[in-house]
């Protein structure tokens, strides 16, 4: 089945899922048991609301449904769908009695990682969580060393201004090992990003 999902600019997003790819992904998935960077995220925060650590969710993008099918009238198919708006940041939620706001990217490049992976929009959504004393930063992973990177969001601000002054469109990967928190892979949690987020608390007190 295909389902079509068109983004506010109008550029469409296919989805074609059939019953072979998703056994597939699912052995996949279940071998490597690197999962993806937000399963591994969301298994995390599960973690930390099982354990009474803190809340923190992935935000639900919000989508407009302007085709539907009822092929049986107990089932109805969505065929296609629009998201209503640009999203903000991945992930939210209450630590410690702070409030967190973050983006988890990733990239296959190994020595720099590229800003053109962030939007306007979820710079200026950090600057608004900062200006309001919130936690705000974002987990950065190389796809191909499995290394996962804390960046404040006050450091990712800067490197954002110096790519609109003219500099370059990308964070070294020696400026992201100076800067960041380096969150090693664990078991339960698996990405236990918390202890890096205790060290930002400390620095804000």
């Amino acid at each position: 089945m295909n389902l079509i999902i068109n983004y506010p600019n109008g550029r469409k997003f296919v989805s074609k899922t059939t019953p072979s790819s998703e056994k597939q992904t699912k052995k996949i998935s279940y071998s490597n048991r690197g999962m993806t960077f937000e399963e591994d995220l969301n298994e995390t925060n599960q973690y930390y609301l099982t354990h009474g650590l803190a809340v923190i969710h992935k935000k639900p993008t919000p989508v407009q449904i302007v085709d539907v099918h009822y092929p049986k009238r107990s089932a109805a198919v969505i065929k296609e769908a629009y998201f209503k708006q640009a999203s903000t940041t991945d992930y939210n939620g209450v630590y410690k009695g702070k409030y967190l706001d973050f983006e988890a990217k990733e990239t296959q490049n190994s020595t720099s990682f590229p800003l053109k992976n962030f939007h306007e929009h979820q710079i200026e959504h950090m600057k608004n969580v900062l200006n309001h004393n919130g936690i705000a930063f974002v987990l950065l992973r190389f796809s191909k060393e499995n290394e996962i990177y804390l960046m404040r969001a006050a450091d990712l601000i800067t490197f954002w201004n110096r790519m609109l002054s003219g500099g370059r469109k990308s964070i070294t990967k020696e400026e992201i090992e100076s800067l960041c928190i380096s969150i090693p892979i664990g078991y339960q949690p698996r990405i236990d990003y918390l202890k890096a987020v205790d060290q930002l608390i400390e620095e804000s007190l």
